[in-house]
This record gives structure tokens, sequence and C-alpha cells, in this order.
């Protein structure tokens, strides 16, 4: 579990192939900013751009750590297969503060930036979200992008998806890799977990089978 707030941009630096094969998956090599690493232990979790990833080797001078990452995964996901800056968080601690909004770290889609410029202070982001997320993205409500939870500002639907638009402040901008995105750049989302169960309690038949 998480939160959408990250806590450290790092880079995958390498990206080997496990196989030869389109079912086989990769082993990315990602360095992480210094001192992040010194909690961390083998089989901890950490989002890479909003998808939940396993540890599975840390470098003996814990500046960078290994995930293997299903064929499957790098389907359903954005970049993640080549080398580049990364938004990373660890696991919630049951202690911790939820800053965000409850993410899982699954990735319910991948969006397409059709828009992304200063506007003052701020910068205005917009994500076509695919239309089968639509439903579930409102007015003032949560979103994950690459794992960074933000407040949609405003909805549009139309046959080619739903765009929503969402004010990055400079915060963010200095302290995730979003400033990096540009117009058709691919982005990972999640919708807000409530949403989901929301849809499920509305939708689920009322009779019993005997």
């Amino acid at each position: 579990m998480f939160t959408g707030i990250i806590t450290g941009v790092g880079r995958i630096v390498a990206a080997h192939d496990l196989g030869s094969s389109l079912q086989h998956g990769k082993r990315l090599t990602v360095e992480a900013p210094a001192g992040y690493l010194q909690d961390v232990s083998l089989g901890d979790s950490i989002a890479l751009n909003g998808a939940c990833m396993t540890v599975t080797t840390i470098a003996p001078d814990r500046q960078s750590f290994t995930i293997d990452i299903s064929a499957e995964s790098l389907d359903k996901t954005a970049g993640l297969a080549q080398p580049g800056r990364i938004n990373m968080e660890k696991a919630l601690r049951a202690e911790d503060r939820l800053g965000g909004h409850i993410v899982t770290g699954h990735v319910d889609g991948v969006g397409s930036v059709t828009h992304f410029a200063r506007v003052s202070e701020s910068w205005d982001l917009r994500v076509m979200a695919p239309r089968a997320l639509g439903k579930y993205l409102a007015y003032k409500g949560s979103i994950t992008v690459n794992g960074v939870s933000l407040t949609v500002n405003s909805i549009e639907d139309s046959d080619a998806g739903t765009q929503v638009r969402i004010n990055l402040i400079p915060h963010t901008i200095e302290n995730t890799a979003l400033g990096e995105l540009n117009a058709g750049s691919r982005v990972n989302l999640e919708i807000d977990l409530i949403a989901r169960y929301v849809e499920r309690m509305l939708t689920v038949g009322t009779q019993v089978n005997p």
C-alpha cells in the first residue's frame, strides 16, 4: 500500500532481458538517492512510476537495487522498459501519515499527455485516460499519475477517452520526475480505490443463491 507521495527520484540505469521471447520480462537496475536504501530489505515493495515492484537484490554500497518485471507488467505500464528517471515510493507503514490518498501500486491503465505547459508559477498538465477509466474520474477527485497523487481540476469525456486536467505546483515539479513529461508522453494511471468499491456496491446483484 502507498500514498502517492513520492519519497525519492531514482533512475533506471540498466534493463536486461530475462529471456529471448516476448513472454520473458526484464531485470531492472535502479539507482537510488543517497541514503534511500538504508532501511530497505530484500523482498520489500517499492513503487516505480506507480507500479509496485519487489526488491530482489541490493548493491553492497546500497546505492542501487534490482527488480524483476514480468512481460505482463511491461505490457500494462509505461516507462519501465528503458533507462530514465522514475518516481519512487516505499511501501506505507502502519504509523505513517496518509499524505496523498490510498494507492495500491496496481496500474489501471496507461494514459497519454495531451498538453503540458507552465502557467504562471504552476504547470498545466492534461492527460487523456482510456475510456474504461473515465467513469472513475471526478472533479476534485484523486488520480495517480506515474505514482504521484494528484487532484483532478476538470474532466472532459470524448470518443477518444477522458481528458483530465491537473495543476502541478513547483514543489511537485522539483521533487518528482513529472517535470520531464511532454505532449505524447505515456503515463501510468491508477484510479481512486474508493471509486472501485463504490462501483462494485452499485452494480452487484441483490439476489442471493439459495
